[in-house]
């Protein structure tokens, strides 16, 4: 590449990483932060502590074995939500615990509630507020500023797409075709 292309793309990849060195810092970091939740995280450890167990419940197995939990979760959560709607079930067979957790909505439309029920015995273990996403999440994705920030997110990604591709460009144009070994590669 002529010198003038290494000098346009040096030119090009700046001024893309200027405005978006903010935004990169910002999915750096908050990914940083969703990475370590995810691995120090309840459910990894669960994921962990039942990776090698088998669930006692098949495909086969009678109806009884996945609806029996499903119908105890459901009577703990109405005493304490009467009519709340159900916006999902997960159920968990593996370990010395099943369970059985309940998302509950709102009557307006929205999340509301999570109840992690003991699946043998019908006995709420927890209850607490839920969002679909937690808000970090929502903050690394750029969804907590509205689509807007999704838009945003999308930029910064092609941003970063762009400073590739622009660096890789100018490290082209400025290597050392007579060296030999590493040093053609790292100048």
């Amino acid at each position: 590449m002529a010198n003038s292309g290494v000098s346009f793309w040096r030119r090009w990849h700046r001024w893309i990483a200027f405005p978006a060195a903010l935004f990169l810092a910002w999915a750096s970091a908050t990914g940083a932060l969703v990475a370590g939740t995810e691995f120090f995280g309840e459910e990894e450890a669960l994921r962990e502590r039942t990776r090698d167990l088998v669930s006692p419940v098949t495909v086969s197995a009678a109806p009884a074995a996945f609806g029996d939990p499903v119908h105890r979760a459901m009577v703990a959560v109405a005493e304490r939500q009467p009519g709340a709607s159900i916006d999902r079930i997960v159920l968990q067979f593996k370990g010395e615990q099943p369970t059985v957790t309940v998302f509950t909505g709102r009557p307006t439309g929205g999340e509301d509630r999570r109840f992690v029920v003991e699946a043998n015995t019908g006995r709420v273990l927890e209850e607490g507020s839920y969002a679909d996403k937690p808000l970090l999440y929502r903050l690394h994705s750029g969804e907590a500023f509205g689509d807007g920030g999704l838009v945003f997110a999308m930029g910064w990604g092609l941003a970063l797409l762009a400073l590739t591709v622009s660096g890789m460009l100018i490290w082209w144009g400025i290597r050392r075709r007579d060296a030999t070994g590493v040093r053609r590669f790292f100048w």
